[in-house]
């Protein structure tokens, strides 16, 4: 019954998970200050199987979540990063809802101190993220949506939401975000000389898509590796923002997968429907 009076209720719903996940964040800058930069002894930085590191502000902040979770919808299972790296992730069976969470997006980013890190919470119905919640500690800024027409950006300094949009393709060219370490650069130059491009802009974390979902870029490429728990939440945002993020044949990213790592597809996040135009130039080209 509790279950399916919050699920009824979205925009109820998705304030209480910004709550959680400014908790969240708050944990993340404790540990932030206390531990410094670096990945040296005495700083709570680990390795994870597949090399990457993970912090006792992943570990921490991850249990307030699924706490926190567990308590307004018990009945929903979690899947989040640090759980599925220690192997007791939940089996999703049949699920027709189920939360992905990364409790600090941008690990490499928050141990060197840069602000670009978040905290990611997104529910999943039927394979596809409905509502999504990415908050930067850091930078005191927060992001959320919970359907067509919702998506927010939330700023600490004023306190208030403000809508988002993406913007139409400016004419000037188009402002492209990638990462700053990751990816194939060779295949991002490949896929981005058939637009006409303005400029790059570089981040870390989910804050890439949401940059997309608030105007300020037109268009994210991502050729390497990433977990669902990556972009989901992003996804949220940028779908009610009027977005879209989509595999490299244009088709919708979906949720739970399955698998060790709950993989992601290489994927294009962007404000305008990029494999449309792809095609017409082809068509226009003849190649």
């Amino acid at each position: 019954m509790k279950t399916d009076i919050m699920l009824s209720h979205p925009a109820a719903l998705c304030n209480t998970v910004r709550r959680i996940a400014l908790q969240a964040g708050e944990i993340t800058l404790m540990h932030r200050d206390d531990a410094g930069h670096g990945d040296g002894p005495g700083s709570g930085i680990t390795r994870k199987a597949d090399g990457s590191p993970v912090s006792a502000a992943d570990r921490e902040a991850e249990i307030f979540i699924e706490r926190a979770l567990r308590e307004i919808l018990p009945d929903i299972p979690m899947i989040g990063e640090e759980s599925v790296a220690e192997g007791r992730a939940p089996a999703l069976g049949g699920s027709e809802y189920f939360w992905l969470v990364d409790p600090l997006d941008g690990t490499r980013e928050f141990i060197q101190g840069g602000p670009d890190f978040t905290v990611n919470i997104a529910l999943i119905h039927n394979a596809s993220p409905v509502l999504g919640v990415v908050y930067a500690p850091a930078l005191g800024i927060l992001y959320a949506a919970h359907g067509e027409g919702t998506a927010v950006r939330w700023s600490e300094d004023t306190g208030k939401d403000r809508s988002i949009r993406v913007r139409p393709p400016p004419e000037e060219g188009l402002t492209v975000v990638a990462s700053r370490g990751h990816g194939s650069a060779d295949r991002l130059e490949k896929f981005t000389s058939q637009f006409k491009i303005c400029k790059t802009l570089r981040r870390a974390s989910s804050l890439k898509i949401c940059a997309v979902a608030e105007g300020k870029a037109d268009l994210y490429p991502r050729f390497g590796p990433t977990c669902e728990w990556d972009t989901a939440a992003g996804q949220a945002v940028l779908t009610a923002a009027g977005g879209s993020l989509t595999d490299t044949d244009g088709r919708v990213l979906f949720y739970g997968r399955g698998g060790p790592a709950f993989l992601n597809p290489d994927f294009i996040a962007a404000s305008f429907s990029w494999w449309e135009e792809e095609s017409a130039q082809t068509d226009l080209t003849g190649s």
